[in-house]
């Protein structure tokens, strides 16, 4: 050791002690501040409210303070062997795994104040994201660990299902067959208003898409004002699905067009063309 070095003689015996005695006692107040961090993180009950679901000062924060403990990283494991003798990197991971814990327990507090559930699993998305990019774009990643950022990678994707389950359900099912159908008893559509008890009714059809139309605005006008900050997240959840243009063949317009072209009496040649 490096104190041990430089008052090794018996003349510096009382510096050699006192010096040692002062790192242990860094290395306990160090342990004890992380200790007292990880309680501050969870127990944080700032009223801050992000109404937008992005991610929440809070996360920032400790992912800030993660990226400082990294960036004295040697000095830290100088501390923890003082303290004990096992592996100062697995002292460090314990340490770093032990604050993130406790932010994503605030987290999980925090989203319950949504009173719209798919806000709850937006909040989460983002926040959990941003904590898993920051990772994997730090010194952190080393000692987490590959399994930690892959099992926080899926809890992300997870949050993004449940957000499209409870934002899209309702909405959908006004124009799905099952419920389209649902109402009656039997056969297709009929060729009046009224289908009587053996179909379903153009005025029933009507009405799903008067509610799907009420609905689908509502959704829009509420969730045009939440954020997903980042692209990498954001991109995939508006696209039109995987490779969209391997089975969709047409686009608006071109049905549009089409339609249009309905009993004009033209061959197959100039529909070709």
């Amino acid at each position: 050791m490096q104190i041990e070095t430089l008052f090794g003689s018996k003349a510096c015996f009382e510096m050699r002690e006192s010096a040692l005695n002062l790192t242990k006692r860094l290395a306990r107040t160090a342990q004890e501040t992380f200790g007292d961090f990880e309680d501050a993180v969870e127990k944080d009950n700032t009223k801050t409210a992000v109404l937008d679901g992005t991610v929440h000062p809070l996360t920032s924060y400790v992912i800030n303070y993660v990226k400082f403990l990294f960036d004295y990283q040697s000095t830290l494991k100088q501390l923890f062997q003082e303290f004990d003798s096992s592996d100062p990197d697995e002292q460090l991971a314990s340490v770093t795994t032990r604050i993130m814990m406790a932010l994503q327990n605030n987290l999980d507090g925090k989203s319950k104040q949504y009173k719209d559930p798919a806000l709850t699993q937006l909040f989460l998305m983002n926040n959990i994201h941003y904590i898993v990019r920051s990772v994997r774009r730090s010194e952190a990643k080393d000692l987490l660990g590959d399994d930690w950022v892959q099992i926080h990678r899926r809890i992300v994707q997870q949050h993004a299902n449940q957000y499209k389950r409870v934002s899209w359900a309702k909405i959908l099912q006004c124009v799905t067959v099952q419920s389209l159908g649902s109402s009656g008893s039997g056969g297709g559509m009929a060729g009046g208003d009224n289908s009587g008890s053996g179909g379903l009714s153009r005025a029933m059809v009507k009405d799903r898409f008067k509610t799907f139309n009420i609905q689908f605005e509502e959704l829009h006008q509420r969730q045009s004002q939440w954020t997903v900050p980042d692209s990498e997240l954001r991109e995939p959840m508006i696209e039109n699905g995987k490779n969209p243009q391997k089975y969709i063949r047409y686009a608006p317009e071109d049905l549009e067009r089409m339609l249009n072209e309905f009993f004009e009496g033209k061959t197959w040649s100039e529909q070709k063309r």
